[in-house]
This record gives C-alpha cells, sequence and structure tokens, in this order.
C-alpha cells in the first residue's frame, strides 16, 4: 500500500469509498455515519489544508483518514494522560468495504504512527464511536486507551489515546 496527501481530484474516489462503507456499516446497524457527517466538503477542506491522506492498493484507494491538531470542545470531556506531549489526532479514518478484514486499518496506524514519531509527536488522540465493536477492537488492539466520552448527535464516542 501506498500512502500520499489526497488531491483535489481524489474527491470522487474517496466519496465513493466513504458512501460504501457506510452503507457496509449500516447493514452491521452501525449508525455513526450519515449524508450529514462526515460530508464531501469536510474532506475537500482536510485536502485543501493538506490533512488527508489516501492510501492506494492497485490504483483502488482502499484507506483515507485525516490527522491534524483540531478537535471538538467535547474533547476537553478527556482525562488526557500525555497533556503535555505534542499531540496529533486522527479524524474519519475509513477502509474500503472491498479491502475490509486484509489488516488495511491496522498497517494504516501502523503507518500513521511511524510518520508522527519521525516529526517527534508523543501522542495520538481520536474519538471511536462506541456502538462500533470493530473500530473499538482495533483501537484497543493497537495499544489505545480510553480517556473519556463525548456525546454527539449519532450517540457516545470514546475518546482515546496512545503514547508513541
Amino acid at each position: 500500500m501506498v500512502f500520499r496527501r489526497a488531491e483535489e481530484n481524489d474527491i470522487d474516489a474517496i466519496c465513493e469509498l466513504v458512501k460504501a462503507a457506510i452503507g457496509s456499516m449500516e447493514k452491521q446497524e452501525i449508525f455513526q455515519w450519515d449524508d450529514i457527517y462526515p460530508a464531501k466538503e469536510d474532506f475537500l477542506n482536510d485536502i485543501r489544508k493538506q490533512q488527508l491522506y489516501i492510501g492506494i492498493v492497485d490504483d483502488d484507494a482502499v484507506v483515507v483518514y485525516t490527522v491534524n491538531k483540531e478537535y471538538d470542545r467535547e474533547y476537553e470531556n478527556g482525562r488526557w494522560r500525555y497533556p503535555d506531549c505534542e499531540y496529533r489526532v486522527i479524524h474519519r479514518l475509513c477502509v474500503n468495504p472491498a479491502y475490509q478484514n486484509r489488516g488495511i486499518a491496522k498497517s494504516t496506524l501502523s503507518h500513521i504512527e511511524k510518520e508522527l514519531q519521525k516529526s517527534n509527536v508523543g501522542a495520538i488522540r481520536l474519538d471511536v464511536f462506541s456502538e462500533n465493536p470493530f473500530a473499538l477492537s482495533l483501537y484497543q488492539n493497537a495499544g489505545y486507551e480510553k480517556v473519556g466520552f463525548a456525546d454527539w448527535r449519532k450517540g457516545r464516542f470514546y475518546l482515546m489515546e496512545k503514547q508513541l
């Protein structure tokens, strides 16, 4: 898999990937995303800020994610264990359903962590939908720990953190 910054000409592939993922999650009764969030404009903003990345396998977009220092006010509810560390936040990590169960999310997390370590980032923060057992398992198995929660439009999300 090759990772690179997403470009505006990737937007259609990104939106198709996310639409397919939403359909797949809904079939499993995981209702964390919809046509309101994440929206095309969210991804375009990430691209313009050069914060959206895409993973490619055989010319297919297989994963997208955003990494930055931005967070919602509800992140203030977190009992962050590494408050003095330089940190980044992972947003909108999404694997193409056609490539799920192949270790794509796990290898993407590993890639993100290695890249951030090179930049002297000491911790990663994120939020995960409490009713998404697959995402919860992914992050817990990768060493992320729950440090609080946020209640948003779709329900409860756990705030998680990992020291690098």
